[in-house]
């Protein structure tokens, strides 16, 4: 499936690729009844990335952790501490019932959060907020890329930007540094994992970034999690994807997309509520169950149309249903 994105993905349309989740799927059964939805059935929580939600949590924590919890998530998944210490994100987890079972750290320090430059904290963090996963967001930025924003440029452009200046041989640094950081957290009984963009399908060296990692990451120490939403907004067929890697993604990143997304390497998606987008969850969530993963996450990208609460729980709504 990497091998035809690096060759075609650009031509293909997003309709395409989401109708590709249907292919391939002959003798995949998901591994409950057919009758129960596929979350109750397997006896998982719908987690929810807490990125989703914006500035709101910094400003009211406990509110915003209260109607996560009312709407029925159980897990969350951090993305940077939020200008709080490990205890007093403990304490909102657990006033408002939900646990932390993974979290985001930077490859380098940022805003004052743990990095992987700093396992000892990230270990000592683990044991108060209570994660076990420990991903690594997105690509290590080099030296030799320029990081000066351009006049008017955007985020997204601007990281579309930094991830067409990585080079092959960046992609392999990439992966050694996740095995050596990945060794010590194995150690301390925490796994490691990589979290994809599109940026990681681009074409580089003959290869592509994500084929990089994957070939140059040990399968005993570094884990990947699908941001299924990126897959096909860089045109690839995420159940093909996993076909091609059995037993190296765990995690996934719940995120749908609409077929106005055009395919790009470049950090562009047009965002929808899960369920409302082009994704054909009840196939996707079967293959991922078979493939291994078993830690689910509700993200969604702004633009959002709808408030951020409402949105996730549509989201939620949805996924606490559906039957794969």
């Amino acid at each position: 499936m990497i091998e035809m994105n690096r060759r075609t993905a650009m031509g293909w349309s997003l309709a395409a690729a989401a109708t590709g989740l249907t292919s391939g799927m002959a003798g995949t059964a998901s591994a409950k009844s057919p009758k129960e939805p596929f979350f109750k059935g397997n006896g998982l929580p719908v987690g929810l990335q807490l990125y989703t939600l914006g500035d709101a949590l910094r400003s009211d924590l406990d509110g915003q952790l209260a109607q996560v919890a009312k709407i029925g998530y159980r897990a969350v998944e951090l993305a940077g501490y939020l200008g709080r210490t490990p205890a007093e994100l403990r304490a909102a987890f657990d006033k408002a019932g939900v646990a932390c079972t993974s979290a985001h750290v930077q490859a380098k320090g940022a805003g004052g959060d743990p990095s992987f430059g700093e396992l000892d904290r990230v270990i000592a963090d683990s044991h108060v907020i209570g994660f076990k996963h420990v991903v690594m967001p997105m690509f290590a930025i080099p030296a030799h890329v320029d990081m000066k924003p351009k006049e008017g440029e955007s985020r997204g452009a601007l990281l579309g930007r930094l991830g067409a200046q990585i080079t092959a041989d960046d992609w392999k640094a990439t992966a050694d540094f996740l095995n050596a950081k990945a060794k010590v957290l194995k150690a301390a009984g925490l796994t490691t994992a990589y979290h994809n963009h599109n940026v990681e399908f681009a074409p580089v060296g003959g290869a592509t970034g994500l084929e990089i990692l994957l070939k140059n990451t040990d399968p005993a120490l570094v884990q990947f999690e699908m941001d299924a939403g990126w897959v096909v907004a860089a045109g690839a067929n995420p159940i093909a994807l996993m076909k091609a890697h059995p037993g190296r993604f765990k995690m996934m990143h719940v995120k749908d997309v609409k077929a106005s997304t055009k395919p790009n390497f470049a950090f562009q998606q047009d965002p929808t509520e899960v369920g409302s987008g082009i994704i054909d969850w009840k196939k996707l969530l079967a293959a991922s169950y078979a493939a291994g993963v078993r830690d689910y996450f509700v993200e969604q990208e702004p633009p959002f149309e709808k408030p951020r609460l409402e949105a996730i729980k549509i989201s939620f709504d949805y996924l606490n249903a559906v039957v794969a």
